[in-house]
């Protein structure tokens, strides 16, 4: 059943002005036992209710074809939201935000060292309200100066929309990183009085759930979000920044961000998502993200493990499980006989967790009282150093697709697979500030599972990479890559990578590696508007197109 929310604005037929209740008009049609349900083209403003403006659940074989359609979120809250669907079907929908989920501001003053910087709201944009998901763009180009940095939260108001922002203590001047000048554009995030700050249209425990032809102009935090799901298909979505001449508020300067964080996001998925004919560019983070999860090994012995969950566990009795170690040869996959509760983090885990290389978030979740501690019996012993992870091995998103979209132009990385027997195929990533196609697990920072055997990465073209354009790697606690046979089966073929900085592949900890093929950049080829240094991580002494670490036949 759908449940209800507030429609604010209107549509016209025929020149008349006459109130429409959305929300209504969709309970209406599903309370009536509507398959089909067409909505009339139009623009509808959607306030939340309950933080979210439109919420569909336990719905089955329902199709909504909302062609022409634009739903404008009044506040910075969730747009849509599926949970406990099978079958259902949101054709043509165009999702933006008033207010954004962002300002801009162009830089009017900077400090010698860059350590301050004035700037004042653009007219038409909202005011300040927080100094995080800060962006800087070059006017000229409508691309990004520089890479993401790190601001204080904290700012100085100067009247009549103009602010002094800081960067945060301890921070040090770097000439090839603080590249920002006056004249420039700054982009933050912005929530709005009532705002959650929360995704653009979120998925949960959904079967079968195709998004079709849906256009996201705005969202406070990710654009397709999907937890858990099975089988779910984007088809011909689109996120990109909204062109000036098609903005029904006028403002002085055009949008230079589209979403403030990834585009699409899959956690957990039984069969991962379908994402195909789609478009992510200008987004404040990664255009794909298909993983599941991991959770930290604090002991192993025998056939028994304590494991530290930081929020629902997800593994149950009989699942397969994957374990990542944090040094060493990564085992034998497993299955669970049994889980149960454990004692709380002591004093010898908290000292441990302090080191780790951890998201500051995670860390602090997994040494609170949100963490759970659990004894988990697997089906062999299994010897795993203290900080190894475990993930359930079917809820990674395996067999998943993303194929022939059109992504780039975001501060981040492309295209990231964690997933086994995934396709990466026919797509073109463009002036991606990171790896445009990146195949590992992330573990150690993020507790992304897993570790991806059987992926096919073919036929894609990448221009304009700053980072490895294509990146198979798995890694250890202490940084260094895990040794053959972490990730195993992977085919890189056939891929054009023109313009990118150098090793356009790069693979570590791989058996079973198959590069044919590929068409590769030339060393004097790589040109980068603002010029970049190239930040050399892999300790050869010249930069060669190809390289592998531990890797084996």
């Amino acid at each position: 059943m759908a449940f209800g929310c507030l429609v604010l604005l209107a549509f016209s037929v025929s020149g008349f002005t006459l109130p429409f209740d959305l929300r209504g008009y969709l309970d209406a049609q599903l309370s009536a036992g509507k398959k089909r349900i067409v909505v009339m083209p139009g623009l509808y403003v959607v306030g939340p209710r309950q933080g979210v403006c439109l919420s569909f659940k336990n719905l089955t074989n329902v199709d909504i074809v909302a062609d022409g359609v634009e739903m404008d979120c009044a506040e910075t809250s969730r747009a849509v939201n599926f949970v406990n669907c099978r079958n259902v079907r949101l054709k043509g929908l165009t999702i933006d935000y008033g207010p954004l989920p962002y300002t801009e501001a162009r830089i009017t003053a900077l400090a010698p060292d860059r350590s301050w910087t004035e700037i004042e709201v653009i007219r038409g944009y909202p005011g300040l309200t927080m100094v995080r998901g800060v962006e800087i763009y070059d006017p000229a180009t409508g691309e990004l100066r520089r890479e993401t940095g790190s601001w204080d939260t904290n700012f100085d108001e100067l009247g009549h929309g103009r602010y002094r922002i800081f960067k945060p203590k301890g921070y040090r001047y770097d000439a090839d990183w603080d590249t920002e000048q006056a004249g420039d554009i700054l982009v933050a995030n912005h929530r709005s009085f009532n705002g959650t700050g929360d995704h653009a249209v979120v998925a949960d425990h959904c079967v079968g759930l195709k998004l079709e032809d849906v256009t996201l102009y705005a969202s406070p935090a990710f654009g397709f979000l999907e937890y858990r799901c099975d089988g779910s298909t984007y088809l011909h979505c689109k996120v990109d920044r909204r062109p000036q001449s098609a903005d029904p508020v006028r403002r002085e300067l055009r949008r230079f961000r589209s979403l403030n964080a990834d585009a699409f996001h899959s956690i957990d998925a039984i069969k991962g998502p379908a994402i195909i004919g789609c478009t992510a560019k200008f987004q404040g983070d990664d255009c794909v993200n298909i993983h599941g999860t991991y959770h930290m090994v604090m002991a192993s012995h025998g056939n028994q493990l304590r494991v530290a969950a930081l929020h629902e566990l997800g593994i149950e009795p009989r699942d397969a499980v994957e374990f990542i170690p944090c040094q060493g040869l990564r085992p034998p996959n497993g299955s669970v006989v049994k889980i149960e509760p454990d004692g709380p983090v002591n004093e010898v885990e908290k000292t441990f967790i302090q080191a780790l290389p951890l998201d500051e978030n995670i860390r602090r979740g997994l040494l609170s009282s949100h963490a759970h501690f659990y004894k988990i019996t697997v089906s062999q012993p299994v010897a795993l150093p203290m900080g190894s992870g475990i993930c359930a091995s079917e809820r990674v998103g395996n067999g998943c697709v993303v194929r022939d979209c059109d992504f780039g132009y975001n501060r981040s990385r492309g295209i990231i697979v964690k997933a086994s027997r995934a396709k990466v195929t026919g797509n073109k990533l463009t002036r991606t500030w990171m790896t445009a196609v990146l195949v590992a697990p992330e573990f150690f920072w993020w507790l992304e599972a897993a570790c991806p055997d059987h992926v096919l990465i073919k036929d894609n073209t990448i221009i304009g990479c700053r980072g490895a354009a294509i990146e198979v790697t798995a890694r250890g606690g202490d940084g260094k890559p895990l040794p053959a046979g972490a990730l195993r089966d992977i085919i890189v073929r056939d891929n054009t990578i023109i313009q990118s900085v150098r090793p356009n592949i790069h693979v570590t900890s791989t058996t079973g590696l198959v590069l044919q093929k590929n068409r590769l950049t030339p060393a004097d080829d790589a040109v980068f508007s603002p010029p970049l240094s190239v930040r050399w991580e892999w300790g050869t002494a010249q930069p060669v197109p190809v390289l592998t670490e531990l890797c084996a036949p």
